[in-house]
């Protein structure tokens, strides 16, 4: 069955899938871009072309993407990961899994100040640009060579849909910014909750520590200058390809985003915000 580690873009799903990766991956806790990419995305275009669906037919894709992952777990004793910024919504009448195939999910959450920041980075957008898709209620994440259309929603929306899974306790919630400043206390939180959906972690701390120790931000970012991490994307200005690690836990909001924007995202997000402890009431 799966495990969604689930997120809306730029919030640190690539940080836990990398911790996650090297610990489950490795023989003693070593990260490599290898290990991360055996924690893939749903839904690629290969997963629903392996239940013969038209990938170009967008109605087709969605209506299929439970299908795709009854084949996923056609090994019904296998735990797998995947990684997927997609909303827990519905789209043409077709949820985006149920809970046969969903053992349980990880939502990682991030200050919507600090994601747009690097959600304009990370696509070449302008701040204006990345907050209006922020606040966009109807938004897609469009389609490309390797991933499926799904529906993103705004940020609140994404966020707010994954909490449909609390009832069934098949949902985790995970700050970004706890996973950098309490890591250790955090990961065993995960470890934890990982062990009671059954997947038997049978936690070694030795090749945990080993896993914090080489997905530190710099060390990673460091890793990239060196090798291509397929999540890289080109810059549509250059041309060419942009650092996917750029600022990492030092990207300040305080420093790099403009009142405008910042009045805008904290008016349409003030519930979630106060909730999750980036607001005060």
């Amino acid at each position: 069955m799966i495990i969604w580690l689930a997120s809306y873009p730029k919030s640190g799903n690539t940080l836990l899938r990398s911790i996650l990766s090297s610990y489950f991956y490795s023989n003693d806790g070593s990260f490599t871009f290898k290990n991360l990419e055996k924690i893939s995305q749903f839904p690629l275009t290969s997963h629903l072309m392996s239940v013969g669906v038209n990938i170009d037919n967008e109605e087709d894709v969605f209506k299929n993407f439970i299908n795709a992952q009854n084949l996923i777990n056609q090994d019904k004793g296998k735990i797998k990961f995947f990684k997927t910024h997609s909303s827990l919504s519905q789209m043409y009448e077709s949820n985006f899994t149920d809970l046969r195939n969903t053992l349980g999910a990880i939502y990682i959450v991030r200050d919507p100040r600090n994601v747009v920041t690097s959600f304009a980075h990370h696509y070449s957008m302008s701040i204006d640009q990345a907050t209006e898709v922020m606040i966009d209620k109807n938004r897609f994440m469009d389609k490309t060579t390797k991933n499926c259309r799904v529906f993103l929603g705004s940020w609140s929306f994404n966020y707010n849909s994954w909490k449909n899974l609390q009832k069934n306790n098949k949902y985790l919630l995970i700050k970004y910014e706890d996973l950098i400043s309490k890591k250790k206390n955090v990961l065993l939180k995960i470890f934890k909750y990982l062990d009671f959906l059954g997947l038997k972690t049978n936690l070694d701390m030795i090749k945990l520590n080993k896993a914090i120790k080489t997905t530190q931000f710099e060390d990673m970012k460091k890793k990239e200058e060196n090798e291509i991490f397929y999540e890289a994307l080109f810059d549509i200005n250059t041309g060419k390809r942009k650092n996917f690690f750029n600022l990492g836990p030092k990207n300040d909001w305080r420093k790099l985003l403009d009142k405008k924007n910042k009045d805008k995202i904290e008016k349409n997000f003030e519930k979630e915000m106060i909730e999750l402890g980036y607001l005060k009431f």
